[in-house]
């Protein structure tokens, strides 16, 4: 299983901001779309990821302001991409060992998709149902 399993399951859709946009933008964006994190594009290139937790922290550090600030700015960087090849369970450790639940999915410098944990986690359990299924019908013929 590889991420572009995942990718050509849930679609390689993506939704990003540019790194001078301000804080605000990608607050209300987040808001808007139902959704906790962001890569961030600068030229066409994965620069970082913005997350939730990046806006808590431009909030304990600076306050109100912090929303004014570019997202360049407050962007976890540089970001922990993988490839599409990358197989789910190496993705899912790197992110239990890196403290990410987002990983930018970059093809020779492009960014082609963005996966949360949730979709990994996802993508998994269906995996074992369908194991566990196959087994039970196996098992019963």
């Amino acid at each position: 299983m590889t991420i572009q399993s995942i990718l050509k399951s849930k679609g390689a859709e993506f939704i990003s901001i540019d790194s001078l946009a301000t804080v605000a933008d990608a607050v209300a964006l987040l808001a808007q779309k139902r959704i906790g994190a962001l890569p961030v594009l600068e030229g066409g290139r994965v620069v970082g990821v913005f997350s939730e937790r990046d806006v808590i922290y431009g909030l304990a550090e600076a306050g109100a302001h912090a929303l004014s600030r570019s997202v360049g700015d407050v962007m976890t960087a540089p970001p922990v991409t993988v490839a599409p090849e990358c197989p789910v369970l190496t993705a899912l450790s790197l992110m239990t060992q890196r403290r990410i639940r987002h990983l930018p999915v970059v093809d020779a410098e492009a960014l082609i998709g963005f996966v949360s944990i949730g979709d990994l986690v996802k993508f998994r359990i269906d995996r074992i149902e369908a194991e566990a299924e196959a087994l039970r019908d196996y098992i019963s013929s």
